[in-house]
C-alpha cells in the first residue's frame, strides 16, 4: 500500500513541471499625465490618482490641488434637495460636490486644456455633433436651460448658443 502512495505521489509532482507555463505577458506601459483632471461618470481622474463617487473629501482635494491648484471657491450648500453638501470650485471650471465627507458629483465648465472628459464630447463641442451621438436625448422641460442627456456615455450637460456649455455627472444642487 505504501508503494501505492509513493507512486501516486510521484506521479501528482510529475504533473506539476511548471516547465510547461508559459512567461506572463510583459506589462503595457501607460503613459499617465501628471496634469490631467479627467471627469468620468463614475467620478474623477486627478493625475494619477483615480476617485469614484463615495472617496473621500480631503484625498479628492488633495489631489485635485496637486493637478489644478488650489480651489478657487469653497462653501456649503444646506439647502440642496439631495441633502447638505459641499463644494471646491479648481481652475479650468471644474467644481466637485461633497456630502458627508464623500465625493458626489462633479460639474465641468471648461476653461483649460488640464481638464477632458472624452474623446467625443468636451466643452465646446457642437450642438449637431452631441445630437448625433448614440443615447443623446433631450431633457424635455428642464428650467436650467437646453438640458441633454448622453445615456451611452452616462453624462448629462446643457448646450448655450449651439456648442456645449456645461458637462456633469453624480449629484448636483441644481434648483430647478
Amino acid at each position: 500500500m505504501r508503494g501505492v502512495w509513493l507512486g501516486f505521489a510521484v506521479l501528482t509532482l510529475a504533473a506539476c513541471d511548471s516547465a510547461q507555463t508559459p512567461a506572463p505577458p510583459e506589462p503595457v506601459p501607460v503613459e499617465i499625465d501628471a496634469d490631467l483632471v479627467t471627469v468620468r461618470v463614475d467620478g474623477l481622474t486627478a493625475g494619477v490618482e483615480a476617485f469614484y463617487f463615495a472617496a473621500g473629501q480631503t484625498e479628492v482635494e488633495a489631489a485635485l490641488a496637486r493637478t489644478l491648484g488650489k480651489p478657487g471657491d469653497t462653501g456649503a450648500m444646506p439647502e440642496c434637495g439631495a441633502g447638505p453638501m459641499e463644494f471646491a470650485s479648481y481652475p479650468g471650471g471644474l467644481t466637485v460636490n461633497f456630502q458627508n465627507g464623500s465625493l458626489v458629483g462633479w460639474n465641468w465648465t471648461g476653461g483649460t486644456a488640464a481638464i477632458v472628459f472624452s474623446d467625443a464630447i468636451g466643452i465646446g463641442t457642437a450642438k449637431s455633433e452631441v445630437e448625433a451621438m448614440p443615447g443623446f436625448t433631450m431633457i424635455e422641460g428642464s428650467t436650467l436651460g437646453e438640458e441633454f442627456a448622453l445615456r451611452e456615455e452616462g453624462a448629462f450637460g446643457f448646450f448655450e448658443d449651439g456648442k456645449v456649455s456645461m458637462l456633469y455627472a453624480g449629484t448636483q444642487c441644481f434648483f430647478r
